[in-house]
């Protein structure tokens, strides 16, 4: 599913000055430090151009350190390469294999659970769309590249380019087991070289999403409180992007897991 006309605007507006690309090919090879980017793109009016990067979901900033986003990489991957074509099926396909799994922060909405990263190859590619049927909660995004699977408070997003992120992870042992699950799933599905049926999508409700907000009832957004945002942003009256207190550091996490939650809407 292409993202709202805003959501791609955003990204646009964000992509469409020669400073900020710059600092976007700067960023595919390493992560760094505000001083470095100052250094190469110039320092003027570099912290809004780095305000229209995270707007725009391509770049985080924390600690004086600036880093793409896992959607800012797959993005980046999309423009080096030519975008993966759809397969009209999964013969052909090769199994897939988990090669990586690394903790990475705690997760916001639960102090007690983390967030993890993962790597699988091969890359699934244009068969990952075909594997949405496979999963009770999932929806492919088409402007991400990603396959995101919802399982009870667990949120899993497989990339079509082999990255995956888990959130509320109680443990890397809880995270090899959902991965391992995944992984089983999707190779029987492999196996068997048969496109999994479509069915009906599930959309996810405001009660999920209040869960990722700041909870602060700032109002900057032009509700009374995060939980009248949350449903309102769920009946689409409303945008994400209109929370600007997700654009803080410390709510990093939650912003990644929220905009993946917004496929589902």
């Amino acid at each position: 599913m292409p993202g709202s006309p805003a959501e791609v605007k955003l990204v646009s507006n964000a992509m469409a000055n020669a400073t900020r690309r710059k600092i976007m090919a700067m960023l595919v090879e390493k992560d760094r430090t505000h001083e470095e980017i100052e250094k190469t793109a110039g320092a003027s009016m570099l912290d809004y151009h780095l305000q229209m990067l995270q707007q725009a979901g391509l770049a985080d900033v924390k600690e004086g350190m600036v880093s793409l986003t896992e959607f800012g990489k797959n993005f980046m991957e999309t423009k080096a390469e030519k975008p993966a074509e759809a397969k009209a099926d999964l013969k052909g396909t090769k199994p897939l294999q988990v090669t990586e799994v690394r903790q990475l922060l705690p997760c916001i909405a639960d102090a007690s659970k983390f967030r993890i990263i993962a790597r699988a190859e091969p890359a699934l590619g244009g068969a990952l769309k075909l594997l949405e049927p496979l999963f009770p909660r999932a929806r492919y995004s088409e402007r991400i590249g990603a396959l995101i699977i919802q399982k009870g408070n667990i949120l899993i997003t497989l990339y079509s380019t082999g990255n995956i992120t888990l959130t509320m992870i109680g443990s890397e042992d809880e995270a090899r087991a959902i991965l391992e699950g995944l992984k089983e799933t999707i190779n029987e599905a492999i196996a068997k070289g048969v496109t999994p049926v479509p069915r009906e999508r599930v959309k996810v409700d405001h009660t999920e999403v209040y869960k990722y907000l700041p909870k602060t009832d700032c109002k900057i957004c032009g509700e009374q409180s995060c939980y009248s945002f949350a449903i309102r942003l769920v009946g689409g009256e409303t945008a994400l992007e209109k929370c600007t207190p997700l654009l803080e550091p410390r709510f990093a996490t939650s912003l990644e897991t929220l905009r993946a939650l917004r496929e589902y809407l």
